[in-house]
């Protein structure tokens, strides 16, 4: 598996992210994570929608908390061909009563199995287990059209660029 040093900083420190580094107009990678009844989620799940995928380190950090709730108030203006999902690293247990905690309805996934999609997307941060803040478009032909990795972990996405991102995919 290809390694980038340097490739994101967390509070300005170097971290190495694990993984391809995919780019606009790739085919998006096949990933296998769990949702909130441990029931198997993988790309294909969401065939024929456009899908922005959210990657968070955690939900319980006040960045990805805040992340985490833009795109839920953005979900009522998508296009219906849309989905929007939140990938951590986090236990679905947790996802679930953060969900609840915060008032936000929206689907989170887990990758603490298998790291699947963090190492897919190249988004592991290899010094923490965790995912690296990212934002993936894939539009319903499985294709790339949008990437953010987030430079500094700690930063927000650009979240306007994202949603036209959304919105140009969903024509």
């Amino acid at each position: 598996m290809s390694e980038r040093e340097a490739a994101v900083t967390f509070k300005g420190g170097p971290l190495t992210l694990v993984g391809p580094e995919l780019q606009a107009g790739d085919q998006a990678p096949d990933f296998n994570v769990i949702d909130g009844d441990l029931g198997p989620v993988n790309l294909a799940s969401s065939a024929g929608k456009v899908r922005l995928i959210s990657a968070v380190p955690s939900l319980d950090t006040p960045v990805c908390s805040d992340q985490t709730k833009r795109f839920a108030e953005a979900l009522p203006g998508l296009p219906e061909n849309v989905q929007v999902l939140t990938i951590s690293a986090d236990l679905p247990f947790a996802q679930g009563r953060w969900c609840g905690a915060e008032g936000v309805e929206m689907t989170t996934l887990s990758d603490h199995r298998e790291l699947s999609f963090a190492n897919a997307y190249g988004v592991l941060i290899k010094e923490l287990k965790l995912l690296s803040r990212a934002i993936f478009v894939i539009d319903a032909e499985d294709k790339i059209t949008y990437v953010e990795i987030v430079p500094e972990v700690t930063d927000f996405p650009d979240y306007d660029a994202a949603l036209a991102a959304v919105g140009a995919a969903a024509g």
